[in-house]
């Protein structure tokens, strides 16, 4: 378990739902936490969305000030830099889709890599357009690192067609995740699966999903 824990991906892989979904673990596991909307590039789907539901169990959310306004600036609070200074709790990150977003992280990332006590986590969806293959979410995650200067250290399949996915449309993919596990010799962090697909997957690392209503599933082994 790292104190920081960042998530990114492609453009619609999923990552927000993730980083919610999984700030809410760790809470239920006792753990103090706060999460950070870094998306400067989506304004249409953030961790805003839950705001009601992470204030109800107590965790603090920092997100853009004009975060779900009609104003969508590129700007971040300064609370962020507390987010990686204070060592004190648990700390959830939310980066923007593809290199564009990550670029956000970079001034972040000397706080960061001195602690040395994070995982960067790529989602991914192997299901959407651009990275249907590990080859292709290779050269995501490679673009991706290129702009954040951070590595990624883990992965997440978070593969899926929205609210129609079934089980097996996840296990289609735990081929795709391995490959792509192989490729970079990073390990599958979880998969993640709506709450109603648990049961088909016993035995394996899951992170079970609620919430946000659009990417809901995903697998890792």
């Amino acid at each position: 378990m790292k104190r920081i824990t960042l998530f990114a991906g492609h453009y619609g892989s999923g990552k927000t739902n993730i980083a919610v979904n999984y700030a809410l673990k760790l809470h239920g596991g006792g753990l103090a936490v706060k999460i950070a909307d870094l998306d400067i590039v989506n304004p249409y789907f953030r961790t805003k969305d839950s705001a009601k539901e992470l204030g109800a169990a107590g965790i603090e959310l920092i997100s853009p000030a004009y975060a779900n306004s009609n104003v969508d600036l590129p700007a971040l609070p300064q609370e962020v830099y507390g987010l990686v200074q204070n060592k004190s709790f648990y700390a959830i990150m939310d980066i923007g889709g593809d290199e564009r977003g990550a670029l956000a992280l970079g001034r972040y990332r000397e706080y960061i890599l001195e602690e040395n006590d994070f995982e960067m986590v790529f989602v991914a969806n192997f299901y959407r357009p651009l990275t249907r293959t590990a080859e292709e979410a290779l050269g995501v995650m490679r673009e991706i690192e290129e702009a954040g200067g951070i590595p990624f250290t883990a992965i997440v399949n978070n593969s899926n067609i929205g609210e129609e996915t079934t089980s097996e449309d996840v296990k289609a993919t735990f081929k795709e995740a391995q490959r792509l596990s192989e490729v970079t010799g990073l390990p599958i962090m979880f998969t993640s699966v709506k709450e109603d697909l648990t049961q088909y997957f016993e035995g394996k690392s899951i992170l079970p999903l609620k919430l946000q209503k659009k990417i809901i599933n995903q697998e890792g082994d």
